[in-house]
């Protein structure tokens, strides 16, 4: 006798049908649905940060002045802004190093101005003499020649902070007979160091609009400026006030300053090869290599290897002192500052 198929049976065709799940859309259409979402999300971000960063630059695009009172000389034809401490004594050069200007030399200079001439200057390209341009290691090395003739100095003792070794090295290298010693500071002097290599000029369409925006917003970020400052700088430093800030940003600020810091911003740092620095080794002048014991910007093999490649005295380390021993440990660089213009005296 044959049974019935009842709508409930599960065999029966309504449960067949109902264990088939309804067809949806077919790949290729869920695929593009998918990417056209991404590519509005995409489009919108672009088009919010764009209108930000116009807005950005918009209101933010009036320069400051230059701070009153500041001293220029001309240096091989490079306007340039000069700061001098003391009165007396052997006179020093520094020379500071990327993204810095002459007064962060100002804690070790009050130190050596008690018994020297001290001066600092903003290398081309950097700081107050931004605006002349320039910018590559020959501009450098020419313009610290230049300085010291039109000051007149009597073989004075050059030191280089970071970058700043290379142009103290390229000075000694042209014009040995205008020097009286050299001291690498926190800085190796060479071409493969921090910073090696060409970067993007960000200067150019399309990126202006965004690097520019993103540079002024830096700049006004007092937080961001402090953070970057104490791990350079370390625990001894004290934090950075209205003043220290100004003085690290003000150069960026004024007319024709962004111009200058992004085409610095697109060079390689100076530096010379190997061989090339080698030929210090070879001058008669006392050199000097100091480090901060904790700098994380270069090796810590570096000092050792560079006191040897320019044939120096073996490296001073500084305790405790990061990339910025000059105004972290002044009192302790300051020492072997003075101990290096005693040789060059009495060489």
């Amino acid at each position: 006798m044959d049974v019935p198929v009842t709508a409930g049976n599960p065999g029966g065709s309504d449960a067949v049908a109902r264990a088939v799940p309804p067809a949806g859309p077919p790949r290729g259409r869920r695929l593009r649905r998918v990417v056209r979402r991404t590519l509005i999300t995409l489009l919108t971000v672009v088009v919010t940060v764009t209108v930000a960063a116009a807005l950005v630059d918009l209101t933010t695009g009036t320069p400051l002045p230059r701070p009153a009172g500041l001293t220029f000389v001309e240096a091989a034809g490079v306007h340039t802004r000069l700061v001098r401490w003391g009165e007396r004594g052997t006179p020093i050069v520094l020379v500071h190093g990327f993204a810095e200007n002459a007064q962060v030399w100002a804690p070790l200079a009050t130190h050596l101005s008690v018994d020297h001439v001290v001066y600092a200057y903003d290398v081309v390209g950097w700081g107050y003499t931004g605006q002349a341009g320039g910018g590559t290691k020959d501009d450098e090395v020419t313009q610290l020649v230049g300085l010291i003739a039109a000051l007149h100095l009597d073989r004075p003792v050059l030191v280089g902070h970071s970058a700043g070794a290379a142009a103290v090295a390229g000075a000694a290298l042209r014009a040995p007979d205008e020097v009286g010693g050299v001291m690498f500071l926190d800085g190796d002097g060479l071409d493969t160091g921090a910073g090696a290599g060409r970067r993007p000029d960000l200067s150019r369409a399309p990126w202006s609009l965004y690097s520019t925006a993103a540079l002024r917003l830096a700049l006004r970020s007092d937080a961001l400026l402090k953070k970057v400052y104490a791990a350079q700088c370390g625990p001894d430093c004290a934090p950075l006030d209205q003043a220290g800030l100004d003085v690290w940003r003000r150069p960026y600020r004024v007319a024709g300053g962004e111009a200058a810091l992004f085409k610095r911003l697109s060079q390689p740092v100076s530096g010379f090869t190997a061989d090339q620095l080698s030929r210090l080794a070879q001058l008669p002048l006392p050199k000097a290599v100091v480090f901060g014991q904790a700098d994380t910007v270069f090796s810590a093999t570096a000092p050792g290897e560079t006191a040897r490649l320019i044939g120096a005295t073996p490296a001073t380390i500084v305790p405790g002192g990061r990339h910025l021993t000059m105004v972290g440990e002044p009192a302790a660089v300051a020492v072997a500052v003075r101990e290096l213009c005693a040789r060059a005296e009495a060489a």
